[in-house]
């Protein structure tokens, strides 16, 4: 059983009442319904990307596809605004809300400064951000344990790797970065203990919580270079968590043998390149589609609060991809290990916890 410390920064706002400042807790799962006879020609939902953009094969790209199946469920109107820098972020959230309409979904941590100020000053139009906590009584976090997911990945990667190497980075050493990698360290602790193995993790550092980063999450050739020189050390297998500077790592992959990826946030094998679909072992997902869906249900039916989102194993927030063309690379007694923790997991038998846990 893997324990830690589970920490969560809050950005709080002192001039609003601290009843309302509260988290009152962790919601379960969005259950979408096949059909609905909801609809809101008036009603308007505008969402502002990080600085990844709308196509990152990421959680802006799974942001933005909750946001049209919206549409078309709520029968609403629905549009992006795309952040291509820092600079851009409060200009763009100030942008949403100028457009009158009733909701706005931010996507990422650094939006959280801009999502907080705009939501303190405009009390009656509510708010969603993904991937951070924003304390206000009109902004609803949707976060995700993707610690849960990574786990059962770390310890696949262990089960499969040829070189007893495996390797993550990540764009920045910001919690929801580092979530993947603390989840990613124990999962391939785990199957050490339990097999005797000696798989080693390049790349993090989970008690010192330091490790390889890139600096930015849009410079596919940083994470070629860096995912090159772990390849270089003997790793077989990179978890990078850096959006589309992920694909650099694939790329770096398809150019040596052996060599695998795991995708974070959606299923690699169907948002990267087809080039790249050999070398996706598997990925660590997120349904922020569906969290998305659900929030701006509960907005259009007056039931919106201020309640997090956690997605966990447990409710479908986050789970593990299918292997695709590398499933014979998984033996059933590893896929029936990984069908058991995950059993664990969720009964709470085995924790797995760390200093970027969602609360």
């Amino acid at each position: 059983m893997l324990k830690g410390v589970s920490m969560r920064r809050l950005i709080t706002v002192s001039a609003l009442a601290a009843s309302a400042l509260l988290l009152a807790g962790c919601a379960q799962a969005p259950t979408p319904t096949a059909t609905t006879d909801a609809k809101a020609p008036d009603y308007c939902a505008r969402m502002v990307t990080n600085s990844g953009g709308l196509e990152d094969r990421s959680f802006n790209q799974s942001s933005w596809e909750g946001l049209q199946e919206a549409a078309t469920k709520y029968s609403i109107d629905t549009d992006a605004i795309v952040s291509t820098s820092e600079t851009d972020l409060a200009p763009n959230v100030s942008q949403a809300v100028a457009t009158g309409c009733q909701f706005v979904l931010t996507v990422g941590f650094e939006l959280a400064d801009a999502t907080l100020a705009e939501a303190t000053a405009n009390p009656d139009v509510h708010f969603a951000i993904v991937d951070e906590v924003v304390d206000a009584p009109n902004v609803k976090p949707i976060v995700f344990d993707t610690a849960q997911a990574s786990f059962l990945a770390g310890y696949l990667a262990a089960g499969v790797t040829k070189t007893d190497k495996v390797a993550t980075f990540g764009g920045g050493n910001q919690p929801p970065v580092t979530l993947f990698m603390d989840g990613f360290v124990d999962g391939v602790a785990m199957y050490n203990d339990k097999h005797k193995a000696a798989v080693q993790v390049l790349g993090w550092n989970k008690d010192a919580q330091d490790g390889s980063f890139t600096g930015d999450f849009e410079d596919v050739n940083k994470g070629k270079a860096l995912a090159q020189s772990f390849i270089d050390q003997g790793a077989d297998i990179i978890l990078p968590v850096a959006g589309q500077v992920g694909q650099g790592a694939a790329a770096a992959a398809i150019e040596t043998p052996g060599v695998s990826i795991i995708w974070v946030d959606n299923d690699g094998y169907v948002t990267l390149p087809e080039q790249f679909q050999s070398v996706v072992l598997t990925s660590v997902l997120k349904n922020t589609s569906d969290a998305v869906v659900e929030t701006i249900g509960s907005d259009l039916d007056g039931t919106f609060d201020n309640t997090a989102f956690v997605g966990t194993l447990k409710n479908g927030g986050v789970e593990i991809a299918d292997f695709h063309d590398l499933a014979a690379l998984v033996t059933p007694e590893l896929s029936d290990e990984l069908d058991q923790i995950r059993a664990a997991i969720i009964a709470g038998i085995i924790k797995v916890d760390g200093p970027s846990s969602p609360q």
